[in-house]
């Protein structure tokens, strides 16, 4: 299941060259993967999955334990080099994938395709995102699930108190370690700048990456005119409604129906 489908000419922005090597330890193990999957798995209708920025596993793995073999798709190397790791050394039922979520196309139906942890948000144009979201509604078969989780705009905003920039830091359990954040707004492009600092024991690691603030709206009009319709809408993923200010993150359900027909 390990083997990874590599293709030319997939455009990789760096997040897995500045993150891979510190990426899962950014997550406290708080039992928020295994929540994150027992809510896809139960939106899964049956049939096999498909993620959208795979990334290293971390939500892939957990999700293969409950509903069977999940498909993969990152254009990190860096990443899939970890995820690849994972999957051999626990047997989950993930296939890597060398891909670009804007175009990958299998020729598959999946009843479940997730895009979760603001991976749709890393891409900057509205029409990349688009095309992702049109892509993954065609990997969609009949009565099929897409969930599409990003950061929420307005707590961004809410945290920058009208500020262009402002810093956090948050603890984490372990002694020692924590993540320091240096935020910017770019309001004019819609964009929000971030350089995050891990501190461990042996060090400081950096890592930054730029977003777009993607709203719920924009999710909503990219998955109608894909032909889905939405299902439900939620601010994290133990099932809290959507709050504008003050929820991390929005998290979109859609269906395909069954009686769809795909446009040309």
């Amino acid at each position: 299941m390990s083997t990874a489908t590599t293709t030319p000419g997939i455009e990789d922005i760096g997040y897995g060259r500045a993150f891979a090597d510190f990426y899962d330890r950014l997550f406290p193990q708080d039992g928020a993967a295994d929540r994150t999957a027992d809510t896809l798995a139960a939106w899964h209708p049956g049939g096999r999955a498909l993620e959208l920025g795979v990334g290293t596993g971390r939500i892939a793995l957990p999700v293969a334990r409950r509903t069977g073999e999940v498909v993969g798709v990152d254009s990190s190397p860096e990443m899939l080099q970890r995820l690849r790791a994972a999957v051999d050394g626990s047997g989950a039922a993930v296939t890597p994938v060398h891909g670009d979520i804007r175009t990958y196309a299998d020729g598959s139906r999946y009843g479940l395709v997730y895009c979760v942890c603001g991976t749709l948000s890393l891409l900057l144009d509205p029409a990349a995102q688009r095309a992702a979201i049109a892509q993954a509604a065609r990997h969609l078969a009949p009565g099929g699930t897409l969930a599409v989780e990003t950061h929420n705009p307005g707590l961004v905003h809410t945290l920058h108190e009208g500020r262009a920039r402002a810093s956090f830091f948050v603890p984490y359990p372990e002694p020692g370690t924590g993540l320091q954040t240096y935020s910017t707004l770019l309001p004019e492009q819609n964009v929000w700048h971030t350089s995050h600092l891990w501190h461990e024991a042996g060090g400081v690691r950096i890592g930054t990456e730029t977003t777009r603030l993607t709203t719920p709206e924009d999710i909503d009009a990219y998955a109608a005119d894909a032909g889905l319709v939405l299902v439900s809408r939620q601010g994290d993923w133990t099932g809290a409604p959507f709050d504008r200010e003050h929820s991390p993150v929005h998290i979109s359900r859609f269906t395909r129906p069954a009686d769809h027909q795909e446009r040309p």
